[in-house]
């Protein structure tokens, strides 16, 4: 059995979107992945290309993105499992590698992933928690809780979600989706939003989010939320909720 000169690391990465133009390489601002790829620059003296699970925009958190890359095997001096912590030397404090181990050699973090969950926090009280301010949306005012746990229940399933998502500069294969959660969590004025799929559009869980907080609201009811799936306009929906509370949680393989 020949030993292949090629290791495929995969990576499980945590971060802090708050100082960051988005997980990709920017060409304006700094993304998160540019700045693992300055570690692995710093330590193996050669750039190596990061593949990722998904992208994140702006502002937006993440505890569970997975990425992968090829590393000559000759350079790996140590076990692979101090590479986390060589790594997390080299990152700044708002990044950290949480698992690092030897993947398949036809592994890919974003083609073979199943799904993804996504959580969304919002602190619903009429002062902001200030120790949460950077991860959690703030509503203050008084919402209808029965309301949003049944507007949840529309979203469940394989639909169209066009009229929850961005348009991208670019064209959709299709805008369908499944999803397989949206559950609405309350824990004192923190309230939480699950939501898992098999994939996602551009900006659509923000978009679920700010729609079921409009009726929480009263500024529509959770009926009307069929109406808007089936019109497939963006502008017949509810608003886009702030990055800030968005956190990529979870990536299934």
């Amino acid at each position: 059995m020949t030993v292949r000169e090629s290791l495929k690391v995969k990576l499980t990465i945590a971060y802090d979107g708050a100082g960051y133009a988005g997980w990709q390489v920017q060409k304006v601002g700094r993304g998160v992945q540019e700045v693992v790829e300055e570690a692995f620059t710093k330590l193996f003296q050669a750039h190596y290309r990061l593949h990722s699970s998904s992208r994140t925009d702006a502002g937006v958190h993440a505890r569970g993105m997975v990425a992968h890359l090829e590393l000559p095997r000759e350079k790996l001096k140590m076990p692979i499992g101090k590479l986390s912590l060589a790594l997390n030397a080299q990152l700044p404090a708002d990044v950290r590698v949480m698992q690092i181990e030897e993947a398949a050699p036809d592994f890919h973090a974003r083609f073979n992933a199943k799904g993804k969950q996504y959580r969304y926090f919002i602190y619903n009280y009429p002062a902001m928690d200030p120790l949460l301010r950077q991860y959690a949306w703030h509503v203050p005012q008084k919402l209808n809780f029965a309301e949003m746990k049944r507007a949840t229940s529309h979203f469940i399933g394989k639909k169209d979600f066009a009229s929850f998502a961005n348009n991208r500069s670019y064209e959709m294969v299709t805008t369908v989706r499944t999803l397989r959660r949206c559950d609405l969590r309350k824990s004192g004025p923190l309230l939480s939003f699950v939501i898992e799929g098999d994939g996602f559009l551009y900006k659509m869980c923000r978009g679920i989010v700010g729609t079921i907080i409009q009726a929480g609201q009263g500024k529509f009811t959770s009926t009307e939320i069929a109406k808007m799936l089936e019109s497939k306009d963006r502008r017949m929906a509810g608003m886009t909720a702030p990055a800030h509370g968005l956190i990529l949680w979870k990536v299934f393989y």
